[in-house]
């Protein structure tokens, strides 16, 4: 690797570092926001989808491989989740064996006054920006993701 590539990766300047500090900073403020109902940001990662797929439940198994949780890791979040009435889990109709997370009443409150936080968070994160600066941000990260190829999936956190 040429000296000035790798100054270019290491350095301050490059993307890599500024992508990543960005997202250190917001994902520690969403943290924040989230602790405040005693979530943890995966907490939050599960409720909202928990939230988005209502009509058509997914099993602990699909629901992992979406949010790019591992079994393990799923499994201990959705263990808190239910310890404190946000979910319940209950036997998928077809297998007994297998169960599917569902979201309570209290759990879908929860998850909209944090996803509401995370909205005001987002918006103080990018105050300095004006609102096309903004969009052109956003729109520019998804061409990029989206110019790497393949699925789109893969943990948020």
């Amino acid at each position: 690797m040429e000296l000035a590539d790798r100054a270019a990766c290491t350095g301050r300047s490059g993307l890599n570092w500024l992508l990543h500090r960005a997202a250190q900073k917001l994902g520690a403020a969403m943290q924040e926001a989230a602790a405040r109902h005693d979530l943890t940001a995966r907490g939050q990662l599960v409720l909202t989808a928990l939230c988005a797929e209502e009509d058509s439940r997914r099993t602990q198994l699909a629901l992992g491989q979406a949010l790019g949780l591992d079994k393990t890791t799923l499994t201990a979040e959705l263990d808190r989740l239910e310890r404190a009435g946000l979910i319940v889990r209950e036997p998928h109709p077809n297998d007994r064996r297998v169960r599917v997370p569902v979201i309570t009443d209290r759990g879908r409150s929860v998850q909209d006054e944090v996803a509401e936080l995370h909205q005001r968070v987002e918006r103080e994160f990018t105050a300095h920006l004006a609102p096309q600066q903004c969009r052109e941000l956003q729109a520019t990260l998804e061409r990029l993701i989206a110019s790497c190829g393949g699925p789109d999936s893969g943990s948020c956190l």
